[in-house]
């Protein structure tokens, strides 16, 4: 069985992990650029978030280089999809509430969401925003209030702004003083993380 180099890294594994929020997740869907990827992964891991649902489908997902990512991948898990429906029906029966960024009619702003409440946010492409054949199956959609000219954020700093809203609500709500894992979960995951 692996374990911590040091007490100090074990503690340390479990102090983070305990606040990992099993039940907030970004969905990625054929976000193309390696540097926007890296970044979303970067603020998941700083915000809590132990998982991340990769859907490609027409976009190839990027090498991310070593150096650019390595710190926040290492501790952010990756789920790979391929068919919408699929992952959207496993999403659903899983208790996740599915919001995506969007600007149509229907969307309401950020902080008008209970982001308590299990959730997955779906991201959309850089260019052409999230398919429509997500928007169809996830009809829920956010936009992040904006008072300048500009009326979008890159996908990395969208997915920032995001993250810390749900991590403002759930800071006050107390989810991050209790862990979202069981004492099994946490013991299987700190296993793993010691051996990295």
């Amino acid at each position: 069985m692996p374990e911590c180099r040091t007490e100090d890294r074990k503690t340390r594994v479990r102090q983070v992990l305990e606040r990992r929020q099993k039940d907030l997740r970004l969905v990625l869907a054929n976000i193309h650029d390696p540097h926007n990827v890296s970044a979303i992964l970067r603020s998941c891991d700083a915000f809590g978030i132990n998982e991340v649902d990769l859907f490609y489908t027409d976009t190839a997902f990027p090498n991310l280089g070593a150096k650019s990512s390595a710190s926040a991948r290492k501790w952010v898990a990756r789920r790979r999809h391929t068919d919408a429906q699929t992952m959207v029906a496993d999403l659903r029966a899983r208790g996740f509430q599915l919001l995506s960024t969007g600007f149509s009619e229907r969307a309401r702003p950020l902080t008008r969401w209970d982001l308590t409440r299990p959730t997955a946010i779906v991201l959309g492409n850089e260019h052409r925003g999230v398919s429509s054949e997500l928007e169809a199956l996830v009809p829920d959609q956010i936009f992040i209030p904006m008072m300048g000219m500009v009326q979008s954020l890159n996908v990395s700093v969208a997915a920032a702004v995001i993250l810390y809203e749900a991590f403002r609500q759930r800071e006050a709500a107390g989810m991050y003083a209790v862990p979202s894992f069981s004492a099994a979960e946490l013991e299987a995951l700190e296993r793993d993380w010691c051996a990295r």
